[in-house]
């Protein structure tokens, strides 16, 4: 599968991301992306992309003495560098297309990662919705999958989108106790309601 296009929109109404892929063969393939995966699948993304970029400064230099510090400014470095090369300009091609999961997007449940030689990661998006009660004669659910090859410069393009789609999310900000929310963050002459009560 060559991959043509990738869009990643945050959709506040369902409170997910969706992604789109589409492919120089005319397919369309459609992820949701919850929170709770984007959690498990941001790191493994950075830590699989600054391990590449770091073996791209390797090739020229020894980074065994480099300290953290130095390690991060690097790859900056070749992100930053990447971003002024990379097309996020071209708008996502909407025109029809052949859905091979289905107009549904695949409820994605979790992530299955492979690093490949040369830098590439494949990527193994999983839908497993568990057991549904059904007739007895009902023929098992189908479990759909999609699994894509990325090489460097799609796996930073992934990153940099969904990285924009998790700013519009709000997902990164922190949860307020509440007790951080004192008198002075209530509207002028409102009082603060009565604590809830919980029986048994």
């Amino acid at each position: 599968m060559n991959i043509h296009q990738l869009s990643v929109t945050y959709l506040p109404e369902q409170d997910r991301i969706l992604a789109r892929i589409n492919t120089t063969a005319g397919e369309e393939i459609r992820l949701w992306l919850t929170r709770r995966l984007i959690l498990g699948l941001w790191p493994l993304l950075s830590k699989a992309m600054t391990g590449h970029l770091l073996r791209l400064e390797a090739a020229g230099s020894s980074l065994d003495a480099a300290d953290g510090q130095m390690k991060k400014m690097l790859t900056d470095f070749r992100k930053e560098e990447f971003l002024q090369h990379a097309d996020f300009e071209t708008p996502y091609q909407d025109k029809e297309q052949k859905l091979p999961l289905g107009e549904e997007p695949l409820m994605v449940t979790d992530v299955d990662a492979v690093p490949l030689p040369g830098g590439r990661l494949r990527l193994s998006f999983n839908e497993n919705l568990g057991a549904r009660p059904e007739p007895a004669d009902a023929k098992p659910p189908l479990q759909r999958r999609f699994q894509m090859e990325m090489e460097p410069r799609l796996m930073q393009g992934l990153q940099h989108l969904l990285d924009q789609a998790l700013a519009q999310s709000g997902w990164r900000e922190p949860l307020l106790p509440a007790a951080a929310l004192d008198d002075a963050t209530l509207p002028d002459g409102a009082s603060r309601p009565a604590r809830p009560r919980y029986l048994n």
